[in-house]
C-alpha cells in the first residue's frame, strides 16, 4: 500500500489493475477501513478492465488521525455548531487522491457515508466522475425511517482504544444485528476480521468526528438532483442500519437513477454478492461510455 498527501492529509491507498485503464474509486463508509471493501471485489473489477483504488478515509486505519481537533459535541452539531471537518472535506479528499494517481476522471463508488461522499463527489466536481454507485447510502432526509433501536445502541459505544476485547465485541455485536441475513458470517470469521482492522489501526475519536460529519451534511435531495453522471444505486432489502428505503429515496432524487434492491443483503458486502455489485458498478460504467 502507499500513501498520498491531498487536502491537508495523507490517505493510505491500495490499488488493482492497471493504471491505464478506467479508474474505479472505491470510498468506505463510517469509520471503516479500506479492507471492508473485500479484495475479491477489487480483483473482480480489475479483470473486468478497470483500475481500482480503494482507501483509507481521514481519521481511519493507516489515513490521517484528526485527533488534534479534538471531539465534537453531537448534539452542539444537531443545533448547527460546525463540524471538526464536513463531508465536503471528504469528498475533496476522494478528488485529491485522484490528482495524486494522475486520474482525470473515475468511476465513484461508495457505500454507507461513503456513498454520501460519493454523491458530493459527483455533485462537487462533475468533472471528475465519469459514474456514481451509491451502495446502501440514503439522502440525509429526516422523514426516511431510521435504523432499530438496537442498533444505534450498539452504534453509540465507543470502547476504549486500549481494550481490543471491548472493540471486538462490540463489532461482533453489530456485525449481528446489521449483516447479511442470507451471507451470514460466523462470529470466528468476524471476530479474525475485526482484529485484523484493530490491529492495522483503530481511531475510537475518528468514529465520534465521522458521525459529526454525517449529521453536520444534513438533507441532499435537492442538491442530488444537479447529479448528470450516470449512476446506479444499490441495497439490501434487509438493511437493518440504513433501511431500503434510503436507496429509494437516493435513486427517486437523482435524475434517471436506475435502483437495484438486493433480497437478503444487510449493511455490508458478503463475498457471494461480489459480482452483484461488480454488475452494478459496470453497469453504471456502461452508461457512462454509451455513444451520445
Amino acid at each position: 500500500m502507499a500513501q498520498a498527501a491531498v487536502n491537508g492529509v495523507e490517505l493510505e491507498y491500495e490499488t488493482f489493475g492497471n493504471s491505464a485503464d478506467e479508474a474505479v474509486l472505491l470510498i468506505m463508509g463510517y469509520a471503516s477501513q479500506l479492507t471492508r471493501w473485500p479484495v475479491e471485489l477489487c480483483e473482480a473489477l480489475a479483470g473486468r478492465g478497470f483500475f481500482v483504488v480503494r482507501y483509507d478515509n481521514r481519521d481511519v486505519g493507516r489515513s490521517t488521525s484528526m485527533d488534534a481537533l479534538g471531539l465534537p459535541d453531537l448534539m452542539a452539531v444537531v443545533a448547527g455548531a460546525p463540524p471538526p471537518y464536513t463531508l465536503d472535506d471528504m469528498a475533496d479528499d476522494a478528488v485529491g487522491l485522484l490528482d495524486h494517481l494522475g486520474v482525470e476522471k473515475a468511476h465513484i463508488v461508495g457505500a454507507s457515508m461513503g456513498g454520501m461522499i460519493a454523491q458530493l463527489v459527483a455533485i462537487n466536481h462533475p468533472d471528475r466522475t465519469r459514474s456514481l454507485v451509491s451502495i446502501m447510502s440514503t439522502t440525509g432526509n429526516p422523514a426516511l425511517p431510521r435504523p432499530k433501536d438496537e442498533v444505534t445502541a450498539v452504534l453509540g459505544i465507543v470502547p476504549d482504544p486500549s481494550d481490543l476485547d471491548a472493540i471486538i465485541d462490540r463489532g461482533v455485536r453489530l456485525a449481528r444485528l446489521i449483516g447479511s441475513p442470507a451471507y451470514p458470517e460466523g462470529d470466528e470469521v468476524v471476530r479474525c476480521r475485526l482484529k485484523r482492522d484493530a490491529d492495522r489501526g483503530y481511531n475510537a475519536g475518528g468514529m465520534v468526528r465521522h458521525m459529526a460529519a454525517i449529521i453536520a451534511n444534513g438533507d441532499r435531495r435537492e442538491r442530488l438532483q444537479r447529479i448528470k453522471a450516470p449512476t446506479v444505486v444499490l441495497h439490501g432489502l434487509d438493511d437493518a442500519l440504513v433501511p431500503p428505503e434510503g436507496g429509494r429515496d437516493t435513486a427517486r432524487h437523482i435524475p434517471n437513477a436506475e435502483l437495484r434492491e438486493i433480497p437478503g443483503m444487510g449493511h455490508d458486502f458478503p463475498v457471494p454478492l461480489v459480482e452483484v455489485f461488480c454488475d452494478a458498478i459496470c453497469a453504471a460504467a456502461r452508461r457512462a461510455n454509451a455513444p451520445g
